[in-house]
């Protein structure tokens, strides 16, 4: 299942543009664009914006490892450097 959250590569401030771009689909570069216009017309882009960082989840990231690895076989011989 599609999940909404801030994008952990496409980010500039915060990444919520990253992340709306990636649930779409869509290139990030258009998502941005639309918003600036929503700031400069609308009025209330800041204030969306702001609240879109403060309730959108942050990216689940892949790259914490999940339990702690045994070390090398040879940390105990010395051979650790």
């Amino acid at each position: 299942m599609k999940k909404l959250h801030k994008s952990a590569t496409n980010c500039t401030i915060s990444g919520v543009c990253g992340g709306i771009a990636e649930y779409f689909n869509m290139d990030v570069t258009i998502v941005r664009l639309l918003w600036i216009a929503f700031t400069l017309f609308g009025g209330s882009g800041i204030i969306a914006y702001i609240v879109a960082a403060l309730i959108m989840p942050d990216a689940p990231r892949y790259d914490e490892p999940t339990h702690f690895d045994p070390p090398p076989s040879d940390w105990n011989n010395g051979n650790h450097n």
